[in-house]
């Protein structure tokens, strides 16, 4: 398919939502040289769910058809998975060598600019490109203010719209400890 085709499903994926009471005018296509991967829209109405946006939906759909269906994949296979391991690209600021190759190699069409938790799913995804449609100007006209969520990341957690605290940095160092000590750690 061509660039205008999968940014035409993404749109169309997008006003079925609406149509059908699953969510807002959000869908996505994950694609790989043309072929469409997954496909998905935003389903907050029909699930309560906060994060069932089209680009998490599409995502999640993406990994579990190039994973296979199963519910997990086992540590044996996790090289015949998106969890294989692969170089950090050159140039990056990675201090890890190596990380999991996710959905590298694909991109991802949508009918809006991606909110924040959207972006960095796409940033730990590894995709390649993000082609919106609407931009966040479009999207904050219709109610959906996610030029907001940006800045306010901007801001020092004290100034910040939720409150936001470090608290008991002495539990979470244990786990942190635990990974950092693990011989056998798959990074991702």
């Amino acid at each position: 398919m061509t660039p205008d085709e999968l940014m035409e499903e993404a749109c169309r994926l997008a006003r079925e939502s609406v149509d059908n009471d699953w969510g807002g005018p959000f869908g996505a296509v994950i694609a790989k040289d043309g072929v469409i991967v997954a496909r998905g829209q935003n389903r907050v109405l029909l699930t309560g769910d906060a994060t069932a946006h089209a680009e998490i939906e599409t995502i999640r759909k993406a990994s579990q058809v190039l994973n296979g269906q199963g519910p997990s994949i086992s540590k044996e296979h996790q090289n015949e998975s998106t969890l294989e391991l692969v170089p950090r690209p050159e140039g990056s600021v990675d201090k890890v060598p190596e990380r999991a190759k996710m959905l590298m190699g694909m991109e991802i069409y949508i009918s809006g600019a991606p909110c924040p938790m959207c972006m960095s799913a796409i940033y730990w995804a590894r995709l390649d490109a993000v082609h919106f449609a609407s931009d966040l100007a479009d999207t904050s006209e219709i109610g959906f203010d996610d030029a907001y969520q940006y800045e306010d990341f901007t801001r020092p957690l004290p100034e910040r719209s939720v409150r936001i605290e470090q608290f008991r940095r002495d539990l979470g160092a244990e786990a942190y400890k635990s990974w950092a000590e693990k011989a056998d750690k798959h990074p991702y």
